[in-house]
């Protein structure tokens, strides 16, 4: 087998380098399983009582922890699906036209029948074209992972991973427990931090793990908080941190509520329905990543969404895919014209059917 050139080693030590944050935060919570269970329960804590205590609800929360960690880490980022992926003959079509108005006749035509409805900042169709695909609502591609990711948040060094539909629930537990974990270490740590400055710890290597637990462990929960408050407020208002920078476009312009269906249903997207399994770190996300439901411009994101239907596609291998029908905003022209019709036969416009015009 030939050696790799230069490119393949490039590659390969990008992939290896891209670990070492991973390492870090493997070490760091390493030791303070150490430091904690042997040099504070098991060495300083003199009470049975709150050894067994400690002991045992640090478990039940590094096991949570760790668990959450793994599954954000190691699941793998969801792509679009087959039918979003262009044909030979359209990626043959779209090459022969170029980057003017045909070519985007040609997208719009493919994407007829796909529940696309976001668009780019000019209005129109969004291609990614080291995929060869049309973006599904609220996919972007990763220039780290060189692909598509179906509701892409960000790219994270610290788990190495892509976080998106598949993985986002597993990163906000990871960032609740690892909170939850710090905050558990530095309250039942400060008393023996205390007594290491007063001189009542032994000298022992015990007081120095002790010392340097404390000061981790309150550092690492004062940036947690604040980013474990980001996405919570994220998560009830249904944006990704992408959506958050920059509003995604819809037919009639920017929205940054166009996927706010308020408080609980937008929890509900990210958890799932079945509040028994919110805690867990298993896969429970509402949807298949490729569609999302939308709801009215300038709707009050707080008030209940409108029912909105849903359209199934039957894809290559047989699997029927939900989809939800099209916006409320793009059914605007028929209701106008039904109230246009019931206004000439009563004499008076229908309230319950009064929308503003489409921009």
């Amino acid at each position: 087998m030939a050696p790799p050139g230069p490119g393949g080693m490039k590659r390969c030590c990008r992939r290896v380098l891209r670990w070492i944050p991973v390492l870090f935060i493997s070490v760091i919570v390493a030791w303070s399983y150490y430091a904690y269970v042997f040099q504070l329960c098991i060495e300083s804590i003199d009470n049975l009582g709150e050894k067994i205590t400690c002991l045992v609800v640090y478990h039940v929360i590094f096991v949570l922890f760790v668990w959450a960690y793994w599954q954000t880490i190691f699941t793998e980022p969801m792509n679009p699906l087959k039918e979003f992926h262009l044909s030979y003959a359209d990626r043959e079509l779209l090459e022969q036209e170029g980057r003017g108005e045909a070519h985007q006749e040609v997208l719009k035509r493919i994407a007829k029948d796909l529940p696309i409805y976001t668009r780019t900042l000019s209005g129109g169709i969004r291609y990614c074209d080291r995929c060869q695909l049309l973006k599904p609502d609220r996919c972007h591609h990763c220039s780290v992972c060189d692909k598509c990711i179906l509701k892409m948040d960000h790219h994270c060094p610290w788990v190495n991973n892509c976080v998106g539909f598949s993985n986002y629930k597993f990163f906000v537990l990871f960032l609740a427990y690892s909170l939850l974990y710090c905050i558990f270490i530095t309250a039942t740590d400060t008393r023996y931090f205390i007594r290491f400055w007063t001189n009542g710890l032994p000298d022992t290597q015990a007081k120095f793990h002790i010392l340097f637990l404390f000061f981790a462990a309150a550092m690492f929960s004062v940036s947690l908080f604040s980013l474990f408050g980001y996405h919570c407020w994220l998560v009830c208002k249904n944006r990704s941190t992408l959506e958050a920078f920059r509003a995604p476009a819809f037919r009639h312009g920017q929205d940054k509520n166009g996927f706010s269906l308020g408080l609980s249903k937008n929890i509900r997207q990210v958890f799932g329905d079945e509040k028994i399994f919110w805690p867990l770190p298993v896969f429970s996300s509402l949807g298949d990543g490729c569609s999302f439901p939308t709801c009215l411009v300038n709707q009050d994101p707080e008030q209940p969404n409108m029912s909105v239907g849903t359209n199934c596609m039957v894809n290559s291998t047989g699997e029927a895919h939900q989809f939800p029908a099209r916006p409320l905003r793009e059914s605007q022209t028929q209701l106008l014209s039904e109230a246009t019709s019931q206004k000439d036969q009563h004499g008076t416009s229908n309230p319950a059917m009064a929308i503003e015009n489409e921009t």
